[in-house]
């Protein structure tokens, strides 16, 4: 037995087998049965097929585009899927270790890679750069097969406890709570943006472990105690038993809160209750959760395997149509392509073509050429994404929002757009559906004249995670600076309420996205300062109506009135946890 000492952030206790997340290559481990074996071989032969079949596609493109010379750099990658040394070598370690393909196929690459990398040949060193994109395009049309992080949970005989070197945004939105026990991660601290997630979902959770992912082998036996901090690693039998008996206690004082029927708080104020996901199959557990809506829909996952102008007009039409039509008569919310260049050194888009999309695609930097940015500066894909949009539009209640805005220039931009694709459909003799036009509010130069923008669009949502994020210049996931992501700073809060302001006073909704939504007490705290719309992670859905059924909007009127006035994030907490006790929803209360 072995015991590691972290932060503990969400309360309880969680016990049962790993399931190993490497965030940094984005790659999940697991051990499978032998039965399983022949399945994940079939998997991989289908991903080098598709993969082959795709690179094919790109270099015709790239041909037709920029000459056969250029084109050529493929025949390396194409080269590669036939050999058996990347390929092969991942079978083999399927059938003698008995593990999942996608993280088959990673320790092939991390095997060849070494060797590369003693090699001192510069042809050989440029050969490793195709090999990483070959791997990670078999990685990625693995993961598209299994459709995601959510999916892979289901192939356990068990839920897991989650052990990973971080957990981003994209994947804890992919994530099935209900088959989760609890989670422990390298990286994080208490104000970390997942710790809010899992305090609301009432996921023990320790953070800060720095390389527990390295060390805990998938399927190895895990307690998490989210109150000590305590991770133990096989624990004897005795510690087995603790955990489990404690476990029951936890399960014996949860109640589910009811999923129909409207939301309202305890003095009648109508809430709205959406969801965020990503699938179309996420639609099945929207509605199951509650949800009144889809209050975002993320496009961009639609682009896992190629690049932006590979998603054709007709393939993303279906898809928006099966959402719309499923959530009907429910309102469905559309995000356009919301990428940037970061997303391209991951397997969102195709690493490989980079510089034709992003000339300086080498940035790293948090500010680029993302969102509604990318749409303006790419009209033909843009308007393409519209078009779908607008032909899905006849089959339901749809709202198309742009990402990213930052100025009521952009938004003109875009809608002359939206204008010129209604006008292709209506040439085309196509129905072209009627849909709100709203953008999101990420950014502070947004907020500061969301009186101005509110007159362009037909609604808001906030997008909390951006905008926390850009208004404190904070990364959330560079644990150097994540203690200072803080929801609560002033700065944020008086950034919401201009924001609300806005929208009051051209009468458009207002809706809020992201964490803060999914924390029970900021959730109380939101709907004190007079919001009453949001939208989260279908797995925070009967959380929010529990907290919803239980608050005073009146009573947070008052509070939040005075929570503006004060100058410090301690000051706030102070306030807040003093009227509803450690136990109101944001559980720790900074002592260090």
């Amino acid at each position: 037995m072995e015991r590691l000492k972290g932060i503990g952030v969400s309360s309880g206790i969680a016990f049962g087998p790993a399931l190993v997340a490497i965030q940094r290559t984005q790659v999940i481990r697991f051990p499978i049965a032998p039965e399983r074996v022949a399945r994940e071989l079939s998997a991989l032969e289908r991903a080098r097929k598709r993969s082959r079949q795709q690179l094919q596609q790109i270099r015709t493109r790239i041909s037709e585009l920029k000459g056969a010379d250029l084109a050529s750099i493929f025949d390396a990658q194409l080269l590669m899927l036939d050999d058996p040394v990347l390929v092969g070598r991942a079978a083999d370690l399927i059938s003698a270790e008995r593990v999942n393909a996608e993280w088959a196929v990673q320790r092939a690459f991390d095997e060849i890679a070494a060797v590369f990398n003693d090699v001192e040949d510069p042809y050989l060193h440029e050969r490793k750069g195709d090999l990483h994109d070959v791997a990670g395009r078999l990685r990625m049309n693995l993961r598209g097969e299994k459709g995601g992080a959510r999916d892979l949970l289901h192939d356990l005989d068990s839920p897991c406890v989650l052990v990973a070197d971080e957990l981003t945004p994209s994947v804890v939105a992919q994530l099935d709570w209900t088959r989760i026990l609890g989670f422990a991660t390298d990286a994080g601290s208490r104000t970390y943006h997942t710790a809010i997630l899992a305090r609301s979902l009432g996921v023990p959770a320790v953070v800060g472990l720095h390389d527990v992912s390295q060390r805990i082998p998938a399927g190895a036996s895990v307690i998490i105690d989210g109150d000590s901090g305590d991770v133990m690693i096989d624990p004897a039998p005795s510690d087995r038993r603790e955990a489990e008996a404690r476990t029951r206690l936890q399960r014996g004082r949860q109640s589910a809160p009811r999923t129909e029927g409207p939301n309202e708080t305890t003095d009648g104020i109508r809430i709205q209750l959406h969801a965020n996901i990503e699938r179309t199959d996420d639609v099945a557990m929207a509605l199951a959760s509650g949800a009144e809506g889809i209050g975002l829909y993320r496009s961009e996952f639609l682009l896992v395997g190629g690049p932006p102008d590979l998603a054709g007009e007709d393939e993303q039409y279906e898809v928006y149509r099966h959402v719309v039509q499923n959530m009907a008569p429910r309102p469905v919310t559309i995000r356009t392509f919301d990428i940037d260049e970061r997303q391209l050194a991951r397997p969102l888009v195709d690493t490989a073509l980079d510089a034709r999309w992003f000339p300086d695609a080498g940035r790293t930097g948090h500010a680029g050429l993302r969102g509604i940015r990318f749409g303006l500066a790419q009209p033909a894909i843009f308007k393409t994404q519209l078009r779908a949009l607008l032909r899905a539009a006849a089959h339901g209640s749809l709202r198309i929002m742009f990402p990213f805005v930052s100025s009521v220039h952009e938004v003109r931009a875009a809608r002359a757009l939206l204008a010129e694709a209604r006008a292709e459909l209506q040439a085309r003799g196509v129905e072209a559906g009627q849909a709100a036009i709203g953008i999101m509010i990420e950014v502070p130069s947004a907020a500061f004249t969301a009186s101005l923008l509110a007159r362009e669009v037909d609604f808001f949502t906030i997008g909390t995670n951006d905008l926390i994020q850009y208004t404190l210049a904070v990364d959330r996931t560079d644990e150097r600076v994540s203690d200072r992501y803080e929801p609560l700073h002033p700065a944020v809060l008086r950034l919401i309420r201009q924001v609300r302001r806005g929208a009051v006073r051209q009468g458009i909704p207002l809706a809020v996205c992201g964490e803060m939504a999914s924390d029970p007490l900021l959730l109380r705290l939101l709907i004190g300062c007079g919001l009453t719309e949001f939208s989260m992670t279908p797995g925070a859905l009967l959380m929010a109506r529990r907290v919803v059924s239980e608050t005073s909007a009146g009573e947070m009127a008052r509070i939040a009135a005075r929570v503006m006035t004060l100058g410090t994030v301690d000051e706030i907490e102070k306030v807040l946890v003093e009227h509803f006790g450690p136990e109101g929803g944001r559980e720790e209360v900074k002592t260090q």
